[in-house]
């Protein structure tokens, strides 16, 4: 056995969140609880209620809330807190107004050349047309009063995932590059860049979304990919030398202090790994409710402050929420997503540090790009020490000792791997130092296929029917993406025509579904053509941005025969 010493990098207690809450969203959380109490839960949204824009100054409104009627139990009628919530709120995304983007056409000049059946054509002329539907700016009013809102002023318009997502998200924000880069929409990119770089400047790391109660976590880091996307296109040279600095600072904010795990082997050799977690110990402003309630089964103080913790981390890396995180998989209260690296968040950190490797030599820093070179090859290493598992060809995320201090060493088993099998278990072999090794791809490719992710119509999350989100059956369009072009940039002709036959499937699906609901989905069943997913914390949504994203790539890389069929049959 190959024996694995893990400390933290950094080690402190619980001291809460990194930026405080705001005045204003409190108090929106006891907006949201009291309307629950008055409303219901049927149909109730809890972000909804943090996403309201004031109409007057905060005090003003406080003291009308006080003045409301309550009855013995302290409860506000139907009449009186609509009546108040109408009289002293704009509506929830009021302050993100409609932006006409400025290089959208109905037909783009070379667009989707491989897509011959006309019926296809149309249907990808529509998705790509949903850009239009889903540009954004900031209004007047976040500028001029940024108190009266908890919507984050930003420099430039964005594109937001759609229906209850009002506002910008960081990973969505990849895929929906990599479709504006298949609709040729260079400018309306490089604004989600801009803004998602200024996060950095304020904040030290990208937000995981454009609102106040989202400065203290992250999302999974995409950045540098999406850079390097739209630099591929056009040779954006300024973009790349204004981003570069702020990279080096996110690139810090996920390799040192909390994130940050070192791995030391039986030679004594070191590597850094990255983990989720987020300093925050109470419910999430957005779903404050639904927090409480599972909380209420915990009776220890501190033990529901550590649950809150974990609650927001797993927010961080975007899969809320999934048995992943769980050591009992019927128990969300066991998520323990600070106790484990995972595969996936280190696949992200190498690929920007690649990422900056190479923008580091575009721009003439020979240094910086060789010593990016370098961290990569290290990283490479430790996910191959630490992830990688022979007998099932995948890469398992691996659990670890939360307590450990600097002066504690931990052995590695075989037994701390999550040997549950997920679509992460897959995603290094999206990153070409994995994929050009054609001998593993073929392991992985093999292991793929007996896995029982790959579904009728696409990959599925995972094995586990938990009824969270990001479990079976749902697929989601980023993770098909990462796989499928893993596989096809290999030199594995079996891998790539493995990558062909479920892009054909996970098109099919979301069209059929189109055709069906007059909608893009946020995530699908993979089990049944046409059927979106279900699960989770909200309704099923529709918009949707890396959805449109992930189709309009794929049709770009395989296109579509004219005589290739488009139903499910």
């Amino acid at each position: 056995m190959n024996i694995v010493n893990a400390s933290l990098e950094t080690w402190s207690a619980d001291t809460g969140p990194v930026i405080p809450t705001t005045p204003l969203v409190s108090f929106l959380q006891t907006l949201q609880e009291t309307s629950l109490k008055t409303f219901g839960p049927k149909n109730f949204d809890p972000k909804m209620y943090v996403d309201l824009s004031l109409k007057s100054n905060l005090s003003t409104t406080l003291d009308a809330f006080d003045k409301l009627p309550r009855n013995a139990t302290g409860a506000i009628s139907v009449l009186d807190l609509r009546k108040f919530i109408d009289d002293y709120f704009e509506g929830a995304g009021d302050d993100l107004v409609y932006a006409d983007p400025p290089d959208f056409v109905p037909e783009p000049d070379g667009f989707l050349p491989k897509v011959e059946n006309s019926q296809v054509r149309a249907w990808a002329l529509e998705v790509h047309s949903l850009w239009k539907n889903l540009s954004r700016k900031v209004s007047d009013s976040v500028l001029n009063r940024p108190e009266f809102h908890t919507l984050l002023p930003l420099p430039g318009p964005v594109v937001i995932p759609g229906s209850r997502f009002k506002e910008v998200y960081y990973w969505d924000s990849y895929w929906v590059i990599r479709g504006l880069m298949a609709s040729k929409m260079y400018a309306t990119a490089k604004s989600i860049v801009t803004n998602l770089i200024s996060f950095i400047d304020t904040y030290g790391h990208v937000l995981s979304g454009s609102r106040a109660y989202y400065t203290n976590r992250s999302q999974p880091p995409l950045l540098s990919a999406m850079i390097h996307e739209i630099y591929k296109r056009t040779g954006d040279l300024e973009l790349v030398r204004k981003a570069l600095p702020a990279l080096l600072k996110e690139y810090q904010f996920w390799n040192t202090g909390i994130h940050s795990v070192t791995i030391q082997d039986s030679q004594a050799s070191s590597h850094k790994l990255s983990r989720y977690y987020v300093m925050w110990n109470k419910p999430r402003p957005e779903s404050a409710t639904i927090d409480k309630a599972f909380a209420s089964k915990i009776l220890n103080d501190s033990e529901k402050q550590n649950f809150y913790r974990e609650v927001a981390s797993t927010t961080e890396s975007g899969w809320d929420f999934s048995t992943r995180w769980m050591r009992n998989t019927s128990d969300i209260t066991t998520l323990s997503t600070t106790s484990i690296l995972p595969v996936d968040l280190n696949v992200f950190v190498l690929r920007m540090e690649l990422d900056i490797a190479f923008f580091a030599k575009v721009v003439g820093d020979n240094k910086t790009a060789e010593s990016f070179l370098e961290a990569s090859q290290t990283r490479k290493q430790a996910i191959n020490s630490v992830f990688w598992n022979e007998e099932k060809g995948q890469w398992l995320d691996y659990w670890f000792d939360n307590g450990a201090t600097l002066e504690e060493c931990q052995a590695w088993q075989a037994s701390n791997q999550n040997h549950n099998t997920y679509a992460s278990n897959y995603l290094p072999v999206w990153i070409d130092l994995f994929n050009s090794d054609t001998c593993l791809v073929k392991k992985v490719k093999k292991s793929l296929e007996s896995s029982g992710l790959v579904c009728a119509v696409g990959i599925a999350t995972s094995l586990i029917n938990s009824g969270n989100q990001w479990d079976y059956p749902n697929g989601w369009a980023p993770l098909q993406h990462m796989i499928i072009e893993g596989l096809l940039r290999s030199g594995s002709e079996e891998a790539r025509a493995m990558a062909e036959d479920i892009a054909v499937r996970w098109i099919r699906t979301n069209y059929v579904a189109y055709m069906k609901t007059g909608a893009m989905h946020e995530k699908y069943n993979v089990e049944k053509c046409g059927n979106f997913g279900g699960g989770g914390e909200y309704i099923p949504q529709t918009g949707f941005g890396w959805s449109n994203g992930v189709v309009l790539a794929l049709l770009e890389e395989f296109g579509w025969a004219q005589d290739l069929k488009m139903d499910c049959q």
